[in-house]
């Protein structure tokens, strides 16, 4: 018990010395920044097929089970397939040209033919004999210059008049800012909806005021005939929308840089907003002459002096009926159409693309 007692306070002796022991304070050690590791990045390196050292069976048939066919099977019903529409689609459109070129082509073939082969029963293809002396016929006994003046003249001063009020009233419409023009737009637009025969009493009533046409006191002049045939069409609605939907493509930042400038509305139109507009203007007046040329019976309404009336009316004058026979020579008379559309057919040849052109742009923006 004793030597227990013994070690005890010899324990507590010691702890003591060790508490009051001072402990040394041991510097702190400043590890120098570690410079970060770039992480590495595992790329795991795609194993790609060398085709050029794998040997393929050249007997090797790729199919598909569903459709039970074979690739080669299936790119040869694709290509008669193809062949096949192809083939369909250049037929109908043969088929359509046939139908447009067919009357040309007997226009043609009866104005020289002679009066008997064009009113036998069997008709013919291609004329037995070939009567060029149909040609001199016109010439000779059709007032075809006289016919032919007037209708250029009329057509030219048209064609400007619509021209100068479609550009006038296109550019109002489309950069001209007032009040109401949208809705007088609209209204403009409902009256395509008008056919052009209900206009026909209006516009004569007009004309017959300002004593254009022959009444039972006056003899119309020929300025009156033109004046009475140009005046009431120089106004398109049509050419209008046409126009002012291609005035709307051009960028509103010209019209105002050219007002920055100190550029005028009639500066800006002719000088900017017209030749960017020209393939539509271009369209515009090829459309308005061809429709003029073509005109019949407006001419035939105001005018009642054969030498004032157009092409158009001239061929369903006299000059074409036999009067012993009380007939008409249909060879004279189509010699004399051929004569009359052969300018306008290499007049929309030479200009169809700006025909196309012009009206294509007109649809792309509104």
């Amino acid at each position: 018990m004793l030597f227990e007692e013994e070690l005890e306070q010899q324990a507590v002796v010691e702890e003591e010395q060790v508490e009051e022991t001072p402990v040394e304070e041991q510097p702190e050690v400043v590890e120098a920044p570690k410079e970060p590791k770039p992480e590495e990045e595992k790329v795991e390196k795609a194993q790609y097929i060398d085709f050029a050292s794998v040997k393929v069976n050249n007997n090797l048939v790729l199919s598909i089970t569903e459709a039970s066919k074979t690739v080669d099977q299936i790119k040869k019903a694709e290509k008669v397939t193809h062949i096949i529409f192809t083939a369909l689609t250049y037929l109908f459109i043969v088929a359509l040209a046939l139908v447009v070129i067919f009357p040309f082509y007997w226009m043609i073939i009866t104005s020289l033919k002679t009066y008997s082969e064009i009113t036998q029963e069997q008709q013919t293809f291609f004329p037995s004999v070939v009567m060029w002396t149909n040609y001199v016929y016109v010439f000779q006994h059709f007032n075809f210059i006289t016919y032919m003046k007037n209708t250029i003249v009329v057509a030219i001063f048209s064609t400007i008049g619509t021209l100068l009020t479609t550009i006038f009233a296109a550019f109002a419409f489309s950069r001209l800012q007032f009040k109401g023009r949208e809705a007088l737009f609209m209204v403009f637009l409902a009256t395509m909806m008008i056919p052009g025969e209900m206009m026909v009493i209006s516009n004569y009533i007009t004309v017959a005021s300002f004593g254009w046409i022959t009444s039972s006191t006056h003899t119309q002049t020929l300025m009156e005939a033109y004046l009475a045939m140009i005046v009431p069409f120089w106004v398109s609605v049509f050419h209008i929308y046409l126009l002012r939907q291609n005035f709307k493509q051009i960028p509103n930042e010209l019209y105002l840089a050219a007002k920055v400038d100190g550029k005028s509305d009639w500066s800006y139109l002719w000088k900017v907003m017209v030749p960017l507009a020209a393939p539509t203007l271009i369209s515009i007046t090829i459309l308005k002459f061809m429709g003029t040329w073509n005109s019949y019976v407006w001419p035939n309404l105001v005018t009642e002096i054969p030498q004032y009336r157009l092409i158009s009316n001239g061929l369903r004058e006299s000059s074409f009926q036999n009067a012993d026979l009380g007939t008409i020579e249909y060879g004279y008379q189509m010699a004399a159409s051929i004569l009359v559309t052969v300018p306008l057919f290499l007049l929309f040849i030479f200009f169809r693309k700006y025909i196309m052109k012009g009206v294509g742009r007109a649809g792309i923006k509104g």
